[in-house]
């Protein structure tokens, strides 16, 4: 309602409310159905973005991940700079105001400011945020009925205005041109389905039953949208002259505050400005929420973000420099920002009409459902390919965004590997949990074997003593991956078995084999630690231990360990470390 009304006249002028028609009847049909779908399965909120990964293992979901996660940064920062920009021209264009604001200078100090105020309220808590973004929701929506009934008074009393509109329409030509036209302009006003994708992420704050009570929120939220959308463009399109809704013009961004002040007066149309600015504002608190639970909930997880990412205060102030730089490079810009804005949310509706469709279509008894979603998703397709064409700023930022988080998600991936990545110790049965607790504290040396057969044991024990001398038991460790083994941590599987004098240690569930056996070390406390060097070349074995958890374990060993150690006291006892070319 703040900015949908300007910018649909911008693309669509008279047609704007035929267009405004198709956008309703594809949010109704189309976006609620897939998000009462993507509600229904994911109840902790995890949204349409971990459906998608559940249907792709290993690296290739994790890299989907991350471009979904680059096509919601921009869906979500920019609905942040989108809204704080357009709340900075509704003060700027007050009439009490804009004598002394007037200029791009003031505005956008002022868009900043805004964006500074609502991170310190996400500083303060989110539920907080939330919060008061609830409350001032309902005065908006009273205020915008208020001018909306006085607009439709207007139409009524001055039959002119209705006799305009048709003659303007009749010169588009017949209503089939018409119908072809408002399609083709709608994806130009596509950003009025955002709101779907944050509905669903903000799932674990619902009381009671998370499901039905989301479903209500979405479906309550459409409806009242679809009302309020219908209405704002009918009554815009008739009232507001051309040149006032152009790029520059009185209404430029600001279609029902123009009329509010035209037809109420300065007094109520500020009043309706300060509702409108707040609403804006805390247009942004959605999408800031959005992000606060995105981004802990997949990237901390893969290990692709640093730890601190998983906490909300510091992710705020990472988010709003990021909203500074965009509003800086936008010159807080509303026009300039609404491609964008398209771009991202098509591209998260157009990724979970995809996930509903694939996943009922796998469910066997769902496959006549799915292929209504298959149509809902050809749909959504289409406006995405046309908008990327039309405005193609919007799929250059989204590029940029997800160039970022993979690039900061590599080096993060790449600086984070060398951390123990085990979240804890299961022994297989009551036997190896008693063997265990027998090996530990400096009571057996611990020899890492690729094979896991006992003639391999048997050679390697016999040349350790040949060449070491060394007394006491050995307890050789044989680890085995897991197939997907881009997961950043898991918990290890082991079952111990008594060789003689010697232990045979079989471990399972790792992700990484230099990272288990650090693990396995630190638990057991050896007297020492035997490894081999396999001499093949080390940024060959580098990306294979970054990519799946291999490369050159002995080296990688010991880098851990070190880690690991400059984080624990110094009177602890360190095993010796010996490194054996194999």
């Amino acid at each position: 309602m703040g900015y949908h009304p300007g910018i649909a006249l911008l693309a669509a002028g008279a047609l704007s409310p035929l267009a405004t028609v198709l956008l309703i009847l594809v949010t109704l049909f189309g976006a609620l159905p897939v998000y009462r779908q993507v509600a229904f399965r994911s109840y902790a909120g995890q949204g349409s973005i971990a459906m998608l990964e559940g249907l792709l293992s290993g690296w290739k979901g994790k890299i989907l991940v991350l471009i979904l996660l680059g096509f919601a940064a921009t869906d979500f920062v920019i609905t942040m700079t989108l809204s704080a920009a357009d709340a900075a021209l509704h003060i700027v264009e007050n009439p009490y105001l804009h004598h002394v604001l007037a200029g791009d200078g003031p505005r956008l100090i002022l868009t900043i400011g805004l964006l500074a105020l609502l991170a310190l309220v996400f500083l303060r808590g989110f539920v907080e945020a939330i919060g008061l973004a609830s409350l001032v929701a309902i005065p908006y929506l009273i205020l915008n009925l208020t001018v909306l009934s006085v607009g439709l008074r207007e139409i009524f009393y001055h039959p002119d205005l209705w006799s305009n509109w048709q003659s303007s329409l009749a010169m588009r030509g017949d209503w089939s041109l018409l119908l072809i036209g408002s399609a083709l302009i709608f994806p130009r006003i596509a950003l009025g389905l955002s709101g779907f994708e944050t509905g669903v992420s903000i799932m674990p704050l619902v009381r009671g039953n998370a499901i039905q009570g989301t479903r209500k929120l979405l479906a309550s939220a459409a409806c009242i949208m679809s009302v309020m959308l219908l209405l704002s463009s009918f009554v815009t399109t008739l009232l507001i002259p051309e040149q006032a809704y152009q790029t520059g013009g009185e209404a430029s961004g600001r279609a029902l505050a123009y009329l509010a002040h035209l037809y109420l007066g300065p007094g109520f149309g500020t009043v309706y400005d300060i509702s409108t600015i707040l609403i804006l504002w805390f247009a942004g608190a959605s999408a800031m929420a959005g992000l606060l639970h995105l981004i802990p909930r997949y990237l901390p997880r893969y290990g692709l973000a640093p730890q601190w990412a998983a906490y909300g205060r510091p992710l705020v102030l990472v988010l709003f420099a990021i909203s500074v730089a965009v509003t800086l490079i936008f010159n807080a810009d509303v026009e300039a920002q609404a491609g964008a804005y398209a771009t991202g949310v098509l591209a998260l509706i157009l990724s979970a009409a995809f996930a509903v469709a694939l996943t009922l279509w796998r469910e066997k008894i769902s496959r006549r459902k799915s292929l209504y979603f298959w149509v809902i998703t050809a749909i959504f397709a289409y406006t995405f390919v046309d908008n990327v064409i039309t405005r193609p700023d919007g799929v250059i930022i989204a590029g940029l965004f997800i160039a970022m988080i993979t690039l900061l998600s590599a080096l993060s991936r790449a600086w984070r590997s060398t951390e123990l990545r085990v979240s804890k110790l299961t022994m297989e049965d009551q036997k190896s949990e008693e063997l265990w607790k027998s090996m530990t504290g400096k009571k057996v040396h611990l020899v890492p074997l690729k094979s896991a057969t006992p003639e391999a044991r048997a050679a390697k024990a016999a040349e350790i003593r040949r060449f070491y001398h060394i007394s006491g038991p050995i307890a050789f460790v044989h680890v085995n991956q897991l197939d997907n083994r881009s997961e950043f941590i898991s918990p290890l599987h082991v079952r111990v078995t008594p060789e003689g004098e010697n232990y045979a240690i079989d471990v399972t569930h790792a992700i990484a084999i230099a990272n288990s056996i650090a693990y396995l070390s630190e638990s057991i406390d050896p007297i020492s630690i035997f490894l081999g060097l396999t001499r093949k070349n080390l940024v060959t074995q580098s990306l294979r231990f970054l990519l799946w958890g291999e490369g050159e374990t002995a080296l990688l060993v010991y880098a851990i360990l070190l880690r690991f150690w400059s984080m624990t006291p110094e009177e602890d006892v360190r095993p010796m470390i010996f490194l054996m070319s194999e």
